[in-house]
């Protein structure tokens, strides 16, 4: 983005890239349906940026969702929104608007340099590449780095640039996992019965925040949609007192005493799983979950009364033990902090040289926020970039 609005504005552009084909993140973030972003209302939409939003708002307000949507269209990819709002092209796939988007900026003189990864500078300010070939320098006139956070390494997004940034004073929060699944103490026998298996239409709590969804187990815990939009909070909870208690709903739209009713009826031979099933229409899963909080209560699910079983439905205490690695999570959080950045997204300590997208220490949960904010980050940094180079 930060290319295409350089060579738009008269700019020689040439994009230096670690891997050996453009796009590839891009590509990896279309593979189940390119989210590009979200059909919300502005004002709802920056809430999911939490405390950067004010950081972010003119960026994104200059390179609105609206925006996002017509420049896609303007490349023959025309977008529609899905039943959660989320905004797609219809082609459904990264790989036609990769293409479409790659012949433009053909088209606009930009040159792309493959398997050049950046490593510095050296003593004339010249940004220094390691190729295939040996070390390489280039001779600029202003740079943007968007260089990404450290969840996609195998995709070039390693968190290398990290170290030559601080290197030159540069302050920036420490990088940890964001939209990532986290670890849990499962039993063998409910981690081999239910691995890979969904929760859905539940809700999901921690402190004063909660979340309707789905979430899926995993062998070594629990990762989903609902679980990356409460992944900050839970994240925070695990690094700052080692563990995390997340509650489950299963019935989130049944209370208590509705469901007591439901389980006050005469079982007979049923099992207790079956009874389970058919009157609180519970999933195996569902009720393994509760078999598994029980035991680790010190009691048997069995012995429960009605009108415990129907709150433990709705109050499932999951103990989290740990985020997912880094290299495992959809994004990544911190990065340079927003202060280091002028309203051109410009390093205040490196004149000349813009940051964009996953470099910078925002996060937001997926639904097209995190590549919006990836566009027009991309978009505010090429313009403070060509304001730079017309001084």
């Amino acid at each position: 983005m930060a290319a295409e609005v350089l060579a738009q504005g008269g700019a020689r552009v040439t994009v230096y890239d670690a891997m050996p084909s453009a796009g590839r993140k891009f590509l990896m973030a279309g593979r189940g349906g390119l989210n590009l972003t979200h059909s919300e209302p502005l004002p709802q939409f920056m809430t999911r940026y939490r405390e950067a939003a004010p950081r972010l708002q003119a960026a994104i307000e200059a390179f609105s969702p609206d925006a996002l949507r017509a420049w896609s269209e303007a490349l023959g990819e025309p977008t529609f929104v899905g039943s959660s709002g989320r905004v797609f092209p219809k082609a459904f796939k990264a790989s036609p608007l990769l293409r479409a988007w790659l012949r433009r900026l053909d088209a606009a003189g930009v040159q792309f340099a493959f398997r050049h990864r950046w490593s510095g500078w050296d003593g004339e300010g010249r940004l220094l590449f390691r190729t295939p070939d040996g070390a390489s320098a280039a001779d600029v006139c202003g740079t943007v780095l968007a260089l990404g956070g450290a969840s996609w390494p195998r995709l070039g997004s390693d968190g290398g640039w990290v170290d030559i940034l601080a290197a030159k004073g540069v302050a920036i929060s420490k990088l940890r996992p964001a939209n990532s699944g986290f670890t849990v103490a499962w039993s063998d026998l409910f981690r081999d019965r239910f691995e890979g298996q969904p929760l859905k239409g539940v809700a999901l709590t921690i402190g004063a925040h909660t979340v309707r969804g789905e979430a899926m187990i995993t062998r070594s815990g629990i990762e989903g949609g609902a679980i990356y939009a409460l992944s900050a909070e839970l994240r925070e909870a695990v690094l700052g007192l080692g563990q995390a208690t997340l509650t489950i709903a299963l019935r989130p739209d049944l209370d208590a005493a509705a469901l007591t009713r439901r389980l006050s009826g005469t079982r007979g031979k049923q099992s207790l799983a079956n009874f389970l099933r058919k009157a609180a229409q519970l999933s195996p899963v569902g009720i393994g979950l509760m078999q598994e909080a029980a035991i680790a209560s010190g009691r048997s699910l069995a012995a429960l009364s009605p009108a415990e079983l129907a709150q433990l439905i709705n109050a499932i205490p999951l103990q989290l033990t740990g985020t997912a690695p880094l290299d495992r999570a959809i994004s990544t959080a911190g990065g340079i902090a927003i202060d280091e950045l002028d309203e051109h997204f410009m390093l205040s300590k490196l004149p000349g040289v813009f940051a964009a997208g996953e470099m910078l220490d925002w996060e937001a949960p997926t639904g097209g926020y995190l590549l919006q904010a990836s566009f027009a980050t991309g978009v505010s940094a090429g313009t403070g970039a060509l304001e730079w180079l017309k001084r």
